[in-house]
């Protein structure tokens, strides 16, 4: 039987790795056009990944509303499961050096206004009906771009000798793999009729500190480096008109809030997932940095819309 996913913002991140994802487990991939209308395109999927996320963080409380109640409708048209990239923004930060475990537990009490909107967007997956997977994660890492977290914040100034703290040298961070997000979301989709209506689940990807991540870069580059500060001052000064420093100033605690996401329920159903090594995943920021010729490329079949 032909199996077809619709993927939402296939040119993003979290849509393109996706995209590749779904090609190689031999599914059907239709890429969304946002020219069109997304119930009609939706017609005949048995999967809607939504990778639609407003960039910059620009105007959440509004667009992200809106898109979601546009995909509960594609869904309940089309009677496709939805599997949404969770994050960690539904959770309450608290500044310490205790390591916390999130999980599908975890009370959810943002500390933000991005994480209430983000809480909001699963009440109204929950309460529509529609079958949902919500696969939590940590900030991505994306191997081959320079606009994920490790190219975005991590290793900006790595040129330069850094390794970027913007919390402290030993605050753990929860961070996720996405070409392994995306093969978990493929897992999950193929088995979805066996799970429940909605699921939350938390995926348990790679945590570290800076401390951490520096040695590990150390070894491979074998030169000494030294920590930056992330220009955390600067972005507050630069709030009142520029709408990306104020988002990002918002988000600030997170980076003082260790913890990580636990991963007993995701382990329960994917035993058999194989995630890629821990250390793979921190010198993968590498690739666009200072290794071009060892860049992680894609190995699939090209995707075209269908």
């Amino acid at each position: 039987m032909t199996k077809t996913v619709l993927i939402l913002g296939a040119s993003g991140k979290i849509g393109s790795f996706a995209a590749e994802a779904f090609w190689n487990a031999g599914w059907t991939v239709r890429r969304y056009d946002r020219s069109t209308d997304m119930t009609a395109a939706a017609k005949g999927a048995d999967v809607i990944v939504n990778g639609l996320n407003p960039p910059a963080y620009h105007d959440w409380a509004h667009i992200i509303p809106a898109i979601t109640a546009q995909v509960i409708a594609a869904a309940k048209a089309s009677g496709a499961t939805v599997i949404v990239p969770g994050n960690v923004y539904n959770f309450a930060f608290r500044p310490g050096r205790t390591t916390q475990t999130w999980d599908e537990t975890t009370p959810q009490a943002p500390t933000t206004r991005k994480g209430r909107v983000r809480k909001e967007m699963e009440e109204a997956y929950a309460a529509s009906g529609v079958r949902t997977i919500i696969l939590r994660a940590g900030s991505f890492i994306a191997p081959g771009r320079e606009d994920d977290t490790m190219g975005a914040i991590l290793l900006r100034d790595l040129a330069k000798g850094k390794v970027t703290v913007p919390g402290r040298p030993d605050t753990r961070h929860a961070y996720t793999y996405l070409p392994d997000w995306a093969r978990a979301a493929v897992m999950l989709a193929e088995r979805r009729e066996s799970l429940s209506r909605f699921e939350d689940i938390p995926m348990p990807g790679p945590h570290f500190t800076p401390v951490e991540l520096k040695s590990a870069l150390e070894a491979e580059l074998g030169r000494k480096l030294r920590f930056g500060g992330f220009p955390w001052a600067l972005m507050r000064l630069a709030s009142p008109f520029w709408e990306l420093a104020r988002e990002m100033s918002e988000m600030k605690p997170l980076w003082f809030t260790s913890h990580r996401l636990g991963g007993a329920k995701f382990a329960r159903l994917l035993p058999e997932f194989q995630p890629t090594p821990v250390a793979n995943v921190m010198l993968s920021g590498l690739a666009s940095q200072v290794h071009p010729d060892k860049a992680v490329r894609s190995g699939g079949q090209p995707v075209t819309a269908q």
